[in-house]
């Protein structure tokens, strides 16, 4: 295992990596709440069923569980769920397919939110729609990178998730 990774996340860290998409989570509702409240409660969600489905199936099998992670949801797992089976964590190989759900919460306002404007424009919603560019690619980027994948003990036991993203050419 290597010795840069972190048994427990420092408080920052966790913090910031939050802010990421709770910030990626409120433009998109303010986006969709141009729709109406309607279609801004129904992305909420769709928001919280992958949240939930995050730390219901992956989180309890994760390194993490029970511990700090970069996204604090491996004590969030353990309060609200029993400890599952670590050899589960990378059982299954994640594919792009798998990450579709994870995109639409960008894809859907920005999609909204450009049919929108040309609709009817409003710097508001091209602001949002930067604003969820930066977000998703900039942000995600830096938390991802430099943040928390880079220190994670389970990075080193196994991820599907890095498995994907950081292929090694064949």
């Amino acid at each position: 295992m290597d010795s840069n990774t972190y048994e427990n996340f420092p408080f920052r860290t966790v913090l910031i990596s939050n802010a990421l998409p709770v910030g990626i989570y409120i433009t998109g509702i303010i986006v969709m709440a141009y729709l109406g409240w309607v279609f801004a409660i129904i992305f909420l969600a769709f928001i919280l069923s992958l949240e939930f489905r995050v730390i219901r199936s992956h989180c309890i099998n994760c390194y993490y569980w029970g511990k700090t992670c970069g996204f604090g949801k491996g004590q969030l797992s353990a309060w609200l769920f029993k400890k599952g089976n670590p050899a589960k964590f990378c059982i299954k190989a994640m594919t792009w397919k798998d990450m579709i759900p994870d995109m639409l919460i960008s894809l859907i306002p920005w999609i909204t939110g450009a049919v929108l404007l040309i609709i009817h424009f409003r710097l508001i919603i091209l602001v949002a729609l930067i604003i969820l560019v930066f977000l998703t690619t900039i942000g995600n980027g830096y938390v991802r990178g430099s943040l928390t994948c880079k220190y994670c003990k389970q990075r080193d036991l196994g991820c599907p998730a890095d498995n994907l993203f950081n292929q090694k050419p064949t």
